[in-house]
């Protein structure tokens, strides 16, 4: 699952596909009707992978948000975005406890919502992708925590062949000194 290509261009409706890069914009698909057009660079394009949603502690990133929603869901579309405020601020909140509720709008909850279920149509959550990422991170945290330890024990190998050789060279010294 890739959400860099997938955009969303403030003004319009909906999330679009990044088709290429054009002289002065981008072309763009959307994902509603398919439309293709070229999106300028004057206008906001935001890619929704660096779109986040503040947290009281930290932000949290959009594919965390949708991975929480999709959980919840067992990968179907959640309430409408229509849906009355209340139902969708209880939504949220079970989703995501810790969002700041002075920062985050109603509107971005709609957002939100709209944006995963319009994703989750088109069965683009994959997030065994993810986890194998993850996997291969951890694995190769635990090679490079392994390491030192192996460096550790080679220093006293080495420090041991250097004592070996001082004192051949000491007693060679001796020798020709004699």
């Amino acid at each position: 699952m890739d959400l860099s290509k997938v955009l969303s261009i403030s003004g319009k409706p909906g999330l679009f596909n990044m088709i290429t890069q054009a002289k002065n914009g981008m072309v763009v698909e959307s994902m509603i009707d398919k439309k293709k057009f070229t999106a300028f660079s004057h206008e906001r394009i935001s890619s929704l992978e660096e779109i986040s949603i503040f947290a009281e502690d930290e932000d949290v990133s959009l594919i965390d948000v949708f991975k929480l929603i999709y959980e919840k869901q067992d990968g179907k579309k959640a309430l409408s975005h229509k849906s009355s405020n209340k139902e969708l601020k209880e939504f949220f909140e079970e989703i995501l406890p810790s969002y700041d509720k002075d920062r985050v709008y109603i509107s971005d909850i709609k957002k939100v919502i709209n944006w995963y279920n319009l994703l989750a149509e088109r069965d683009f959550f994959d997030f065994s992708e993810e986890e194998k990422k993850e996997d291969k991170k951890k694995s190769s945290e635990d090679n490079e925590n392994s390491k030192p330890d192996e460096k550790a024990e080679k220093p006293e190998e080495v420090s041991e062949e250097v004592k070996t050789e001082e004192k051949e060279i000491i007693s060679d010294k001796e020798e020709t000194k004699e």
